[in-house]
C-alpha cells in the first residue's frame, strides 16, 4: 500500500512539471500558444495513412465564389513524404469548394530557391483535373524564397490573363501559403502590397515555421488567418477550418424577407420578383406591372362641343378606373401572400 502512494505521489508530481514546461515553452507568443492548442486538441492519436485519390469527393460550398492560389513550400526541409501530405491537404480543400469557371477557380505557385507556377487560374475548371494536376506536383528542393514567390503569385497567377476575374465583378481573391521555415527574403513589403490590392492571405506554419513571418504575411485579424500544426502528419485536420472559413454561408437559406425571389450572391443576398410584378422601392416586396391604358380622342369634324367634352370626360373617367383596378390587384396580391405564409 505504502508503494502505491509513492508511485501516485510520483506521477502526480511528475505531471505537474510537464504541464508546468509546456506552458512556459509558448509563454512569449499567444498566437503559437492558440494555434499548438488547435492542433493538440483536434489532432489526438496517430492519423491513418492516406494517398491522394483524385476520383474521391467530398461536400461542396455553395455561396462564396474565389480566385485562389495556393502558394506552397517545396525547399529541401520539406521531406517527400511531408509534401505529399501538403498535395493531399490542397486536394482536401479543392474537395469542399464550388469548382467551375463561373465559381471557385484554383492556381498553384511552387516555391523553393525558386518559384514554378504548377498551373494557373484558367487550366483547369473541375475537381478531378485539379486534383490530378496537384498530383503531379513535385518538390523543388532547396531554399525558401517566400517573398518571391508572393510576388510571382501577384504578377503572374492574380491576373486577369492567367484567369483571374476583373476587379469590377467582385469576386474574393484569396493567397494560400504553406511553409515551415523562415524565409531567406523579405515578405513583410511584397505581402503588405498583395494585401492592398485585394488578396487575402492565409499564412499556413508547420514545424520549424517562423511565426514571425507568418504574421507579417497573413491579413488581419491574425487569430482567423495564421494557423500552425507541430508536423505535415496533421496538416490536414485543417481541412475543416478553411472549409468553414472559405465557404461562408448560404444567406438565402439561413433566411430571407424577399416576397417572391430569394437570388445569392456572395456573401449577401438581393430580390426579384415573378414575371409581370415590378420590385417595390423597399427591394423585398413586389407589385403588379401595370400596363399603360392610352385612349385616342379623335376630334370631331363638326367640331361639336358637347362630343369633345363627352370624350374627355370619358377618357379621364377610364384612367381612374385603370389606376383604382391595379391598385386593388396589388391589394388581392398581398393579401394572398400573407395567407399562403401564415
Amino acid at each position: 500500500m505504502k508503494r502505491f502512494l509513492q508511485s501516485l505521489v510520483f506521477s502526480a508530481l511528475l505531471l505537474c512539471d510537464v504541464t508546468r514546461a509546456t506552458y512556459l515553452l509558448g509563454a512569449g507568443d499567444p498566437h503559437l500558444i492558440s494555434a499548438q492548442s488547435y492542433a493538440q486538441t483536434r489532432h489526438n492519436g496517430r492519423p491513418p495513412l492516406r494517398t491522394l485519390n483524385p476520383t474521391q469527393t467530398d461536400t461542396q460550398c455553395r455561396s462564396r465564389t474565389l480566385d485562389l492560389v495556393f502558394i506552397i513550400d517545396s525547399s529541401r526541409s520539406v521531406r517527400p513524404a511531408e509534401f505529399d501530405k501538403v498535395k493531399i491537404f490542397l486536394a482536401d480543400i479543392v474537395d469542399t469548394l464550388d469548382v467551375g469557371p463561373d465559381a471557385t477557380r484554383v492556381a498553384v505557385v511552387n516555391y523553393a530557391s525558386t518559384v514554378k507556377i504548377e498551373f494557373l487560374l484558367k487550366n483547369h475548371f473541375n475537381k478531378l483535373d485539379l486534383k490530378r494536376a496537384i498530383a503531379r506536383v513535385e518538390p523543388l528542393a532547396t531554399g525558401t524564397m517566400t517573398g518571391l514567390a508572393i510576388r510571382t503569385a501577384m504578377d503572374e497567377a492574380f491576373t486577369e490573363q492567367s484567369g483571374a476575374r476583373p476587379r469590377s465583378r467582385n469576386i474574393s481573391k484569396v493567397g494560400i501559403i504553406v511553409t515551415d521555415g523562415r524565409p531567406q527574403d523579405q515578405v513583410e513589403e511584397v505581402s503588405a502590397e498583395a494585401r492592398a490590392s485585394g488578396v487575402e492571405i492565409y499564412a499556413v506554419g508547420v514545424d520549424r515555421a517562423d511565426m514571425r513571418s507568418l504574421k507579417l504575411m497573413a491579413s488581419v485579424p491574425l487569430e482567423d488567418h495564421v494557423f500552425y500544426v507541430e508536423t505535415y502528419g496533421v496538416i490536414e485536420k485543417l481541412t475543416s477550418k478553411f472549409r468553414e472559413t472559405l465557404c461562408g454561408l448560404d444567406p438565402c437559406a439561413m433566411g430571407h424577407d424577399c416576397e417572391h425571389i430569394c437570388v445569392n450572391n456572395n456573401a449577401s443576398f438581393y430580390c426579384k420578383c415573378r414575371s409581370g410584378f415590378i420590385l417595390n422601392p423597399d427591394k423585398r416586396t413586389c407589385s403588379p406591372r401595370r400596363e399603360e391604358v392610352r385612349v385616342e380622342v379623335v376630334e370631331d369634324p363638326c367640331k361639336c362641343q358637347a362630343q369633345l367634352a363627352f370624350q374627355k370626360k370619358t377618357q379621364a373617367a377610364i384612367q381612374q378606373l385603370t389606376a383604382k383596378l391595379a391598385d386593388v390587384s396589388g391589394r388581392v396580391e398581398r393579401l394572398e401572400s400573407m395567407l399562403d405564409r401564415v
